[in-house]
């Protein structure tokens, strides 16, 4: 079991915010339920675990004086200021209304203007004592260190978040430029590949002085092999020739001599 000396230390001030978060938000207590516990917190109580989940003993209670001051300092005017500055203009607001129609009207009497009147004094007068009890500056007595602390912390964590964006972007900065590269490779490559292409149609289309070289000599080629091939027809043809004239001679001797022979 956790032991405080006093509900005034910086410890204490802060066992207190977090009884009320405790109870006011958690445990969904009313207002006044809430208020009125956390006054016997500051004023009475010893061992607070009956309330909330906390196993904490309080060393020295504050007794009614005190206690009610730290209950108003801490409590009522840190989270209760709004409302009743509320109800101070809305006390101003029915009082300037009453006060109206009276001058013009008979309908209300002096007892209703002077029940607005005493509210809004009544108000005020509240406001009074809620402002008499305002906290002091929490950054001199330190009960918000650790506020401070976590400010600090959300802070590094926020640069982190944007250094860690921005080597983020730096990384798909490189990722681009790796690409830019590329494409411009690619690019090179394929401007080759059409110069390529359009040297390959011209030489097509006007053929270079080597080729028409080759092309010459194959036509002499060709045409030395096909006066060869005349010759050899006209070789050919004698030679048939001669073989018939042969023939017809040899058959003209065998029709002869067997004409002889018969006779």
């Amino acid at each position: 079991m956790r032991s405080i000396e006093t509900l005034t230390s910086i410890e204490g001030r802060k066992l207190l915010l977090e009884i009320f978060h405790e109870l006011r938000y958690e445990k969904q207590r009313p207002n006044f339920a809430t208020l009125g516990i956390l006054w016997k917190i500051c004023t009475q109580e010893r061992d607070i675990s009956k309330y909330v989940k906390k196993d904490v003993t309080i060393a020295h209670p504050l007794g009614f004086f005190s206690g009610t001051g730290l209950w108003m300092e801490e409590i009522v005017n840190r989270y209760y200021f709004a409302t009743i500055n509320s109800f101070v203009y809305f006390g101003a607001a029915v009082l300037l209304i009453l006060i109206g129609i009276r001058r013009f009207s008979d309908k209300i009497d002096d007892t209703i203007v002077i029940a607005g009147i005493a509210f809004e004094s009544l108000m005020l007068f509240f406001m009074f004592i809620i402002m008499l009890f305002t906290p002091k500056d929490d950054s001199k007595n330190g009960s918000y260190e650790d506020d401070d602390k976590s400010s600090v912390t959300d802070l590094i964590i926020e640069v982190g978040e944007i250094a860690t964006d921005f080597a983020k972007v730096v990384v798909n900065l490189e990722k681009l430029s790796d690409n830019i590269t590329s494409l411009i490779e690619t690019q090179q490559q394929l401007v080759q590949s059409v110069n390529n292409v359009a040297e390959l149609t011209s030489q097509a289309v006007s053929p270079n002085p080597k080729l028409l070289e080759t092309m010459e000599r194959t036509s002499l080629a060709l045409e030395s092999f096909k006066q060869s091939v005349d010759n050899l027809n006209l070789s050919a043809e004698a030679l048939r020739k001669d073989e018939i004239e042969i023939a017809v001679r040899k058959e003209v001797e065998r029709i002869l001599v067997h004409k002889l022979s018969n006779s």
